[in-house]
């Protein structure tokens, strides 16, 4: 899961960049802690659905979720 969480922090680091966006104007956005966006972005912290929507949604990007996912998803909810 750590894996997981490095490379989606990595990702929103780099569309956060590209759009030449601070983590405070993010922070802002969603009203979202500093050090908590920091831990996201460094892999330290896992967020939910809910958050990667706001994330997502304050860098104008859509979430893709992978078909394996739903899968997995499934498997679970079993």
């Amino acid at each position: 899961m750590e894996q997981i969480s490095k490379k989606l922090g990595q990702n929103i680091k780099r569309i956060r960049l590209k759009k030449r966006m601070s983590q405070g104007d993010i922070c802002r956005a969603i009203d979202m802690d500093r050090s908590y966006m920091s831990a996201i972005e460094s892999g330290k912290k896992n967020v939910t659905l809910v958050v990667l929507e706001k994330l997502a949604n304050a860098l104008n990007v859509s979430v893709t979720l992978k078909p394996r996912f739903f899968s997995l998803l499934k498997y679970i909810i079993r």
